[in-house]
């Protein structure tokens, strides 16, 4: 059944209006009024519905019943990496959804390739919520993945959500992620701290160690910066 997001409050009974992005996704999928939907806002559950009318752009539905369905994580992830290049920024906030991650913060750190600021750092968050958003719709995901504010390196560190920091990292001798994971009590949250294309400084990895931000590794061999999360995240589903 087709899924879509629809950032409204939802309630049985209600009659409603598409957003505009839904109604052109129901048109081009060349519904017809009667068929059944499934809609979800990021609160948690999802909601069946029938489409009731379609105009030239418009379509509206009446929402049925809800269902308490959650396919989130054993456990939130929260990640924080190093922005990079727009188009693997894209695709690892995609892949981030589909694999189960709570959030993600882009931070800008020393060797950071995509440099953000003002109104133009805002348009790309709302982008890559957006991006999230159609992952949840394709995986099944009832909670939106949460797209945070650039940070800088150093502002991230003073606020850092409460769990085990885990630090990417390419030292031969940190232990594996794997080791970390065994010894982690299931529920408990977990924050994966990941560089930019070219990893973070020295500086930059020492401060987070400071920071209590554990290293652990992926592996011996050298994944590219939008690879290793995903990596991670897989490990930790």
């Amino acid at each position: 059944m087709p899924r879509f997001h629809v950032p409204l409050p939802l309630a049985e009974g209600a009659q409603l209006a598409l957003p505009a992005g839904a109604a052109r996704h129901v048109q081009v999928l060349r519904l017809q009024p009667g068929a059944e939907v499934t809609l979800f806002n990021g609160a948690g559950g999802e909601w069946q519905a029938r489409i009731t009318r379609m105009g030239r752009s418009e379509v509206e539905v009446v929402v049925g019943p809800h269902h308490a369905a959650e396919r989130e994580a054993a456990r939130p992830v929260h990640l924080a990496v190093g922005l990079m290049a727009a188009e693997r920024m894209d695709w690892l906030v995609e892949k981030a959804t589909e694999l189960g991650a709570t959030s993600l913060t882009p931070l800008l750190s020393a060797r950071s390739s995509l440099r953000l600021s003002g109104e133009r750092a805002a348009r790309k968050r709302a982008h890559w919520q957006a991006v999230a958003a159609a992952a949840c719709e394709q995986s099944g995901r009832n909670r939106l993945l949460d797209v945070r504010d650039q940070l800088t390196f150093q502002e991230y560190l003073g606020q850092v959500p409460e769990g085990a920091r885990w630090l990417l990292s390419l030292d031969p001798a940190a232990p594996p992620l794997r080791q970390r994971l065994a010894a982690q009590a299931a529920p408990d949250p977990v924050i994966l701290l990941s560089g930019p294309e070219g990893g973070l400084e020295p500086a930059e990895q020492a401060a987070a160690q400071r920071a209590g931000f554990a290293p652990v590794t992926l592996g011996p061999r050298v994944l590219r910066a939008e690879t290793a999360p995903l990596a991670a995240l897989a490990a930790l589903a």
